[in-house]
C-alpha cells in the first residue's frame, strides 16, 4: 500500500489520455454484461425446462410440419403419459416491431400437461373453450400492451387465412401466470381448431408434438419409440427432451452465444491493442524516472510490481465501471424486457468472470511494461534523459 501513491501519482499525470483509456475499458464491459446477459437469457428456457417433457419434432427441420394424426398414433405408445401439439404463429400486434410468440395449442390437454408450470383461473379457462377465436396471455404480456380481460387483439399473421386476409382476431379471454419463476408469460396462446380450420395452406398439420412421459427415468426409451414409430415414413420426427428442444427454438434467431462470444472477442482484442499501447506509452516517457528510482534503491522487482499494478487498476477501475453500468440498465430496464426475455439479469457467475477477465487484461497489457521494467539498466536509462 506505501507504494499506492506513486502509482496512483502516475496514472493521473495524463489525465485525459487516462480517462480515455478508462472510458474504452467500461465500454468494452458494458458490452460483456449486456451481451452475456442476454446469451444467457435466450438459454434460460433450456435450463429450466420440464425433464419429464418431450417435443417431437419433423426431423428435416423444425418448420417442416407433422400429420396431426400423428398425436393418436403417439399416445398409445407405452411410458406416454400425455401428448398435446402447437405450431408456430408468427404473427404480430399492429407493427412489426410489437413481436411475440403466440402459439395455437388444444387447450385442455395443454394446460394439463404444464398445470405444474402455468396457472389460469378456472373461469377464464371455462370462458376461453367455450370462444373459439378466444385467446389466454400471459401476465408479462399483459402488462407490456396494457391488455385485459375482454380485449380484442387483432394480429397481422404470417399465415393467410382462406379469404386471402393475414388478419386475425382475438378475443383475450384469460390471463395467467406463472407457478415458477422461470415460466414463459410472454406468451399468447389460441385454440388450434380455429387457426387449422381458418388457415389458407397446411391444414390438417402441426408444428411438433409435446409428450409428458409417465417416468421421467424412460425419456430416452420414450423418445426411441416414437422416432421409430415413424422411421421411414413421408415426414419422420426427432424425438428430444424439452430442453434440447428449446435451444434449438432459441436458434432459430441465430445462435446467440456464438455471435455474442465473436463480438465480445472482437471487443476484447481491441481493448488490449489501446490498453496495451496506453501502457508501453505511458513506460517510455517515465524510463528516467524509473531509472531515478532504482538509484534510491527501489528494487527491479518493486518497480516491475508498480508498472504492473497500474495496468491491473486501470483494467478493474474501467472493468468494474462497465459492469455496474450494465447491472443498472438492466435492473432500470427489467419490467419492459420481461415480456421477451424473464429471465434476463446479470447473473453472479456473470460478473465473477467479468473480474477475471479484467485481471487477465491488466497482466497481458502490463506484462511487456513491467519485464522492461524489471530489465530496466539505470545508466541507459538516464543517458535517455
Amino acid at each position: 500500500m506505501k507504494y499506492f501513491y506513486f502509482i496512483f501519482k502516475n496514472l493521473t499525470r495524463k489525465k485525459i489520455r487516462t480517462t480515455l483509456t478508462v472510458l474504452s475499458i467500461m465500454i468494452a464491459f458494458l458490452l460483456f454484461g449486456l451481451l452475456r446477459s442476454l446469451s444467457v437469457a435466450f438459454d434460460g428456457g433450456a435450463r429450466f425446462a420440464g425433464e419429464d417433457r418431450l417435443v417431437s419434432i419433423n426431423k428435416v427441420t423444425l418448420i417442416q410440419p407433422l400429420p396431426f394424426s400423428y398425436l393418436n398414433k403417439v399416445k398409445s405408445l407405452p411410458g406416454v403419459d400425455k401428448v398435446t401439439m402447437s405450431n408456430w404463429f408468427g404473427g404480430y400486434y399492429q407493427d412489426r416491431k410489437n413481436q411475440f410468440p403466440q402459439f395455437p395449442i388444444d387447450a385442455a390437454e395443454f394446460f394439463d400437461i404444464y398445470q405444474d408450470t402455468l396457472a389460469l383461473p378456472p373461469e377464464q379457462f371455462a370462458a376461453w373453450k367455450a370462444d373459439r377465436q378466444g385467446a389466454v396471455i400471459g401476465k408479462a404480456l399483459a402488462e407490456k400492451f396494457n391488455w385485459k380481460v375482454g380485449d380484442r387483439v387483432p394480429l397481422i399473421g404470417l399465415f393467410p387465412k382462406k379469404d386471402g386476409s393475414t388478419n386475425w382476431d382475438f378475443v383475450i379471454d384469460g390471463i395467467f401466470t406463472g407457478k415458477t419463476e422461470s415460466a414463459q408469460t410472454n406468451v399468447m396462446y389460441f385454440h388450434y381448431d380455429y387457426f387449422d380450420k381458418s388457415r389458407q395452406f397446411g391444414e390438417g398439420t402441426i408444428g411438433w408434438m409435446i409428450i409428458k412421459v409417465k417416468d421421467p427415468k424412460e425419456s430416452a426409451k420414450v423418445a426411441a419409440a416414437i422416432d421409430a414409430l415413424f422411421e421411414n415414413s413421408a415426414a419422420e420426427t426427432k424425438t428430444d427432451s424439452e430442453k434440447e428442444f428449446s435451444k434449438s427454438f432459441a436458434k432459430q434467431f441465430g445462435d446467440i452465444g456464438l455471435i455474442t462470444t465473436l463480438i465480445l472477442s472482437a471487443v476484447f482484442f481491441t481493448m488490449l491493442l489501446v490498453a496495451g499501447n496506453t501502457m508501453a506509452q505511458s513506460f517510455r516517457e517515465r524510463i528516467p524516472e524509473f531509472a531515478i528510482l532504482k538509484t534510491l534503491g527501489f528494487s527491479d522487482l518493486t518497480v516491475m510490481v508498480m508498472v504492473l499494478a497500474e495496468a491491473m487498476l486501470i483494467c478493474a477501475f474501467g472493468g468494474l465501471l462497465g459492469l455496474a453500468l450494465a447491472k443498472l440498465v438492466l435492473t432500470a430496464n427489467a419490467s419492459r424486457i420481461a415480456a421477451t426475455f424473464p429471465g434476463l439479469d446479470m447473473s453472479l457467475t456473470i460478473i465473477v468472470t467479468g473480474v477475471l477477465w479484467m485481471l487477465l487484461l491488466g497482466l497481458i497489457t502490463g506484462f511487456i511494461p513491467a519485464l522492461q521494467g524489471l530489465r530496466l539498466n539505470i545508466i541507459n536509462a538516464l543517458r535517455r534523459n
